[in-house]
């Protein structure tokens, strides 16, 4: 088993990750395509669940958990 290996559960959380990335980033450029440079609520909303999936990865595979 390599250091680096990844499990099936952090496999799902790096998907889980990546695709509340691709949400947010959808969203953005969205809101950008109608002129809307501010936070708005679906924003937040889609920051937040990006950030609590990135709280599920380890660093070292993209997210920010650091054990």
């Amino acid at each position: 088993m390599g250091l680096f290996k990844k499990t099936a559960q952090e496999k799902a959380a790096i998907a889980a990750m990546r695709e509340a990335d691709r949400r947010l980033h959808e969203n953005s450029a969205r809101e950008f395509a109608a002129g809307i440079d501010y936070e708005t609520p679906e924003y937040l909303r889609l920051n937040d669940a990006a950030n609590e999936a990135a709280a599920k990865v380890p660093f070292w595979h993209g997210g920010t958990k650091k054990r």
